[in-house]
């Protein structure tokens, strides 16, 4: 059974190997460079404000995480998160994805933000068939978002408003 807990300075090494996965992959982010445990440590610090969550086997192997970040520094949109979402290649499709999600979901609208979007390639039918099973709606497409290897890549945006904190 897997666990969904917040993310630990502990977590930092295996956080960055599954998101270094995913940014070689070329199918979940621009991101080229490969990140480290140093570059994922500010995040699990500033936790408090922009949660960061990880899927834990029973023998205490970290195999997936899901974590926010700001949106835009206007305080207009400071009840909004952006997130992402990485899941180890030996891990995948086995349910740990819907879990992940909703606990970075429960755990963003106990911070107080009242919307968690992203940007997904338009390619990427595993990650949106995701965010459409936890309730995320497309609200539309960035054409030629950024560039990936020389190529024009498109992002539908998702979102999920967080009825609880729209008061």
């Amino acid at each position: 059974m897997i666990t969904i807990r917040p993310a630990t300075e502990d977590d930092a090494d295996a956080i960055a190997r599954i998101y270094s996965i995913g940014i070689a992959e070329r199918t979940a982010t621009f991101d080229t460079d490969p990140r480290t445990a140093a570059d994922i440590l500010p995040k699990i610090a500033d936790a408090a404000r922009y949660p960061q969550v990880v899927a834990v086997t029973p023998d205490g192997a970290v195999v997936g995480w899901a974590g926010t970040s700001g949106y835009r520094p206007r305080a207009c949109y400071a009840g909004i998160a952006e997130f992402s979402i990485y899941i180890d290649p030996v891990a995948r499709g086995q349910g740990i994805g819907k879990p992940l999600l909703n606990g970075l979901i429960e755990a963003a609208a106990a911070a107080g933000f009242w919307k968690i979007l992203s940007r997904i390639f338009t390619f990427n039918a595993p990650s949106r068939a995701l965010c459409a099973a936890c309730g995320f709606r497309e609200v539309g497409i960035y054409e030629n978002h950024g560039k990936l290897d020389g190529r024009w890549l498109d992002v539908v945006i998702v979102e999920r408003l967080l009825p609880q904190n729209l008061t």
